[in-house]
């Protein structure tokens, strides 16, 4: 655990030193995101606060290679190395777009290169456990564009939460922290043994990052992530999940938990996804423009019920770790356990959810929206 503990030390301290230099950089190079009628914040904010998650990235790294309970992983394995490059295409991709912006296909062909060095590096599906069918094992020609989806996919799902000062980078130190709670207590189980999984020391750091650029993105944010930010988050959280489980060639604890590993990001995830899926619904059924924006989102309707932009963030962040609980529970207590405790925090989350509601007249949630989700936070 000591080594797990000292990257994590080193993500979070260099990530804390580098924001304040990444805010002067985007001050400098004039990528601020302004306040206008249609945004949530209120002031001029600087972006590039990815720059500071590479460098506390790259550094936790660079330490943890050094570490002698890591040398296994960073002597016998090249997928650190792949992440590293792949972070680094996200991240240049993410500072053109900050600064000049992208077109969605140009943002996706490069979100697709950037994908590919951790699958060449190691970062791949390779087997699949289906319930019924036992392990499957997946072909080159089709495990690789599976790998490619999936990265893609948890990239833009981390860049369209990043709607609120903090969701984004708490929600995923939150999935971070929870995956590498099972991967940790899993001790490697059902993964071959010949090419250890760096995931745990992936989720140590990816953790750090956002922890340390918290202290300054929480509300009143004083710098955004960026679309530079929110890649380098998806395309870490999904890579160590798809390195945990990739060369799975026998399920973990239960069947349950062999199945669980990549499907932990996604749970944890679970809210926000469920906030957009309902959100092009209730667009689609109004005969609305599915970009038109609305205050049917959650953090509109918390907020609507009286709960303050903090708050609202902090009850997200609750719902987002009683998911994580859930998921990973189930690996590492007895069933009945996890399900009282998740029964119970659903029960008080509920309370708390409820907890700032007005019972005002005027209670209600119009349909047009003046404010739209901001570029990045």
């Amino acid at each position: 655990m000591t080594p797990f503990l000292v990257v994590f030390a080193v993500a979070v301290g260099v990530t804390m030193v580098a924001t304040p230099l990444a805010s002067r950089v985007a001050w400098r190079v004039d990528a601020v995101d302004r306040p206008t009628a249609r945004k949530v914040h209120d002031r001029p904010t600087p972006l590039l606060g990815g720059l500071a998650m590479l460098a506390g990235f790259a550094a936790a790294l660079g330490v943890g290679s050094q570490l002698d309970g890591l040398r296994d992983v960073f002597g016998t394995t090249s997928e650190p190395m792949g992440l590293l490059i792949g972070v680094l295409l996200i991240a240049a991709l993410g500072i053109i777009d900050d600064l000049r912006g992208l077109s969605a296909p140009v943002k996706l062909a490069g979100q697709i290169i950037a994908a590919v060095p951790p699958i060449l590096f190691g970062v791949q599906i390779v087997y699949v456990w289906v319930p019924g069918l036992d392990v499957v094992a997946l072909s080159p020609d089709l495990g690789f564009p599976l790998t490619v989806l999936l990265i893609v996919a948890m990239v833009n799902a981390v860049n369209l939460i990043d709607g609120l000062d903090g969701l984004a980078a708490g929600v995923v130190a939150i999935a971070a922290a929870a995956f590498f709670a099972f991967a940790h207590a899993s001790g490697g189980t059902g993964i071959t043994e010949s090419v250890p999984t760096s995931a745990p020391v992936v989720a140590a750091a990816l953790t750090g990052i956002c922890l340390g650029f918290l202290v300054f993105n929480f509300h009143p944010a004083r710098i955004f992530m960026g679309d530079t930010g929110s890649m380098i988050l998806g395309l870490l959280l999904a890579s160590a999940g798809v390195s945990y489980v990739g060369r799975t060639t026998a399920p973990s604890y239960t069947d349950f938990a062999g199945s669980i590993p990549l499907l932990i990001p996604v749970l944890v995830l679970a809210v926000p996804f469920l906030d957009t899926l309902f959100a092009v619904l209730r667009r689609a059924l109004s005969r609305r423009p599915l970009m038109q924006a609305d205050r049917g989102h959650l953090h509109h309707v918390l907020i609507a019920f009286g709960h303050s932009h903090r708050r609202a963030v902090l009850v997200l962040y609750y719902w987002s770790a009683v998911m994580a609980f859930a998921a990973v529970g189930f690996s590492l207590l007895p069933t009945p356990v996890v399900g009282w405790v998740t029964a119970g925090a659903v029960a008080v989350g509920a309370l708390v959810t409820a907890a700032g509601v007005r019972r005002a007249r005027d209670e209600t949630v119009p349909d047009a929206d003046p404010v739209v989700r901001r570029r990045s936070g």
